[in-house]
């Protein structure tokens, strides 16, 4: 395998190795970007369905029945939000940006 890609980089075509590194660097870079494309429905969706279920928690057992001990519940699930909210946007914009370059 390592001599098909040695013959494969260093076959007829003739290029020097900053060359080879920008192409090398091109290719792994469209690789994440895909990875983050991906992955981008679950990095938003599993926050939001976390968040809202555990306000939805906080508000069957602690609004509902007047229990104070689910408090908690409702601060974490609103810091996840939140925080999903405040990291997502730039992030799913900043992909955009990227996928209108290509």
């Amino acid at each position: 395998m390592k001599l098909f890609i040695l013959v494969l980089c260093h076959g007829d075509i003739r290029m020097n190795k900053s060359e080879m590194k920008y192409i090398k660097k091109e290719f792994y870079f469209s690789k994440v970007i895909r990875a983050e494309i991906l992955f981008t429905p679950f990095l938003i969706a599993l926050p939001l369905i976390v968040g809202f279920s555990l306000i939805y928690d906080w508000y069957a057992r602690g609004m509902l029945e007047g229990n104070p001990a689910f408090n908690g519940e409702l601060v974490l699930g609103i810091v996840i939000l939140v925080g999903n909210i405040a990291f997502d946007v730039p992030f799913v914009r900043s992909l955009r940006v990227l996928s209108k370059k290509k």
